[in-house]
């Protein structure tokens, strides 16, 4: 499985931020072909949220479909919307996973 791991820095307004993800970007996300798992997790303000406000990640079945729905008009769609909410920045990880 190939997975994107989507860490959203604190946001300057969380409200803001957790409403334009929530009613914006999450139906775009789920609009990417191919995607074949999506989970998020916003932070509930935890000891060990101190870095992070969200945490997403959606998962292909291999490298081939991960770059056809990211080059997709709605894989487009969805990155160029990270910048209208994530002002807390984020960080993208890229990971092959396997089962044990």
């Amino acid at each position: 499985m190939k997975r994107v791991v989507v860490v959203y820095g604190i946001p300057i307004d969380t409200c803001a931020f957790e409403r334009h993800y929530r009613d914006v970007h999450v139906p775009l996300v789920k609009q990417m072909p191919l995607l074949a798992g999506f989970e998020a997790s916003l932070s509930d303000a935890g000891a060990d949220a101190e870095n992070w406000h969200a945490i997403a990640i959606l998962t292909y079945r291999n490298q081939a479909d991960l770059d056809t729905s990211l080059a997709s008009p709605e894989g487009v769609a969805a990155v160029q919307d990270v910048g209208n909410f994530a002002s807390g920045g984020c960080q993208i990880y890229t990971c092959e996973f396997e089962s044990f």
